[in-house]
């Protein structure tokens, strides 16, 4: 077989020396945004990355190859669309079928658990979908997070999904969940969620100082770190509330289940918003992509 997993060397020599690497998704660029605009934003949030002191490792699987760093022209072949979408249990058969795939946050996850990347930049984490129990709808973040040692810098679960039930299952599979600046957990388009959060950090070093402490017990889980959008992106609540439960009635109408919720809500709050939806998503990720460079630098100081 070809070979499963390449480096770029950029990233390669990072990690060897020791130096601060951030993992970045493609399902975002591929599935999220749309075009022009995503192949915009991943140039914009590897430059963030790079202007916190960090080298960016956008993750993908191109011609069956799990790719970690991609090139300038590799961006482009994810932006143009047409990749499938993969999350963790995808990754074999996509590679041994020569697949192009953009990968999710569970997907991103492992593959920057077998590379040795500690901090991934990324913007709302999956969870448990509302109404579980008819769909038994679970996202693979929560298992993957449970096995592997990434932190991973969001804004905290979708606001489509169960919020409480995911935090349930967070603390069920014994992953720790940081707030950043904020005792209350963040709600991804809303600063906060209405869910207290039980341990709050407020800079970088903490943040690394947790890290450090939680692999020091030999701790196999990944851990989240929420932070809030930035206060001027924030979606207006009360527009928020109703086109949530428009998009829900929506669902229900049309008989969509499982995995294309998600999407199809997602999408109903672009069209239903005007974009502004859209807008708050482009910034809340560039705020965890900018956070995530920082804490990256900080685990590199902590580890020498």
């Amino acid at each position: 077989m070809h070979d499963a997993l390449r480096i770029a060397p950029e990233v390669a020599d990072a990690l060897a020396e020791g130096r601060p690497v951030v993992a970045l998704e493609s399902t975002l660029l591929a599935h999220g945004l749309p075009a022009p605009d995503n192949r915009a934003v991943a140039g914009e949030l590897e430059e963030l990355v790079r202007a916190g002191g960090a080298v960016p490792a956008t993750m993908a699987v191109l011609d069956g190859t799990a790719r970690i760093g991609l090139e300038p022209s590799q961006l482009d072949r994810v932006c143009a669309g047409g990749l499938a979408k993969l999350s963790r249990r995808d990754l074999g058969p996509a590679m041994a079928r020569l697949t192009d795939g953009a990968t999710t946050v569970a997907a991103t996850c492992a593959l920057a658990g077998l590379a040795g990347i500690a901090v991934f930049g990324t913007g709302g984490l999956g969870g448990v979908h509302r109404e579980v129990w008819r769909s038994w709808d679970i996202s693979a973040d929560l298992a993957v997070l449970a096995d592997t040692p990434v932190l991973v810098v969001c804004s905290g679960v979708k606001s489509v999904l169960d919020v409480p039930a995911t935090l349930e299952q967070l603390e069920t599979l014994s992953v720790p969940v940081l707030s950043y600046r904020t005792d209350q957990f963040p709600g991804f388009y809303l600063r906060d969620s209405g869910l207290p959060c039980g341990w709050r950090v407020d800079e970088p070093e903490q943040v690394a100082e947790v890290v450090a402490a939680h692999r020091a017990l030999g701790a196999a889980s990944g851990m989240v770190l929420a932070n809030p959008v930035p206060p001027v992106a924030e979606l207006d609540r009360e527009l928020h509330d109703r086109v949530l439960a428009d998009g829900l009635t929506l669902v229900e109408e049309r008989g969509v289940h499982g995995g294309e919720v998600t999407p199809v809500l997602l999408d109903h709050f672009h069209t239903a918003t005007d974009g502004a939806s859209l807008a708050c998503n482009i910034a809340l990720v560039r705020a965890n992509v900018e956070l995530a460079a920082s804490i990256a630098g900080a685990l590199c100081a902590v580890a020498t």
